[in-house]
């Protein structure tokens, strides 16, 4: 995770007709910023699709990671997300606020309203926390962190306590930057989310969906060239 340029980020998410969503599968969605997106990597190489080689064939899983995104950011482009009616979504945002300074209370607001969009739609959301670079200050660190676990009692959310265990920090699983993870760091990743979400999604009963429009179709993210992490 890096700081975000002071250009807009572009994205696009398009709705792919040629891989309609069959009877039998379902649809987890992966909400994130550049840790989600495979920063560096190609998009085979980041964490969902790692999950989706592994939860295949009954699930899909569809990497909505923009570099760069907050949690607002990700609030506000949940609406179109959630027009594929996925039966789980997984919400890994935050860091790029705790990088950027910006006020825990704002980050905790809108996970907040990003979990309780979620329920409403009719899918389940699981929450992913995060942490901080120690140089930020341990006092800034430590309310960064306490948002997640209280987001997630009070909502009722089962919580991924930390997306990077065993591998934040750890110069062998990360890139350059020391911030993002490479290859092996993200399969290492993928194992954590895994285990974490296989025997809730596997108790997870099937959602009821529309018959037709954006239900049938599955999401797929593309992030506009130049766009900064």
């Amino acid at each position: 995770m890096v700081r975000m340029s002071v250009k807009p980020l572009l994205f696009a998410l398009v709705l792919s007709f040629s891989s309609p969503l069959l009877a039998a599968e379902r649809l987890l969605v992966c909400l994130g910023d550049s840790l989600t997106a495979g920063y560096g990597l190609d998009e085979g190489q980041a964490y969902p699709a790692l999950l989706e080689k592994a939860l295949q064939p009954r699930w899909r899983v569809v990497n909505a990671g923009v570099s760069g995104d907050t949690s607002a950011g990700g609030l506000k482009r949940l609406d179109w997300v959630l027009r594929s009616q996925p039966d789980a979504v997984l919400v890994a945002l935050g860091a790029n606020d705790g990088l950027r300074g910006l006020d825990p209370q704002a980050t905790e607001a809108n996970l907040m309203e990003a979990v309780k969009k979620i329920k409403a739609s009719g899918a389940q959301p699981y929450l992913a926390g995060l942490d901080l670079p120690t140089n930020l200050g341990a006092g800034y660190r430590r309310q960064f962190k306490a948002v997640y676990p209280r987001v997630a009692k009070a909502l009722g959310v089962p919580l991924l306590g930390f997306l990077l265990k065993g591998v934040g920090g750890e110069p062998a699983l990360n890139q350059a930057d020391g911030m993002h993870p490479n290859e092996a760091g993200q399969i290492k990743v993928a194992a954590h989310v895994l285990a974490f979400l296989k025997p809730r999604l596997d108790a997870l009963p099937p959602r009821a969906r529309d018959s037709g429009g954006d239900a049938v179709k599955v999401l797929r993210r593309r992030d506009t060239a130049g766009a900064q992490p």
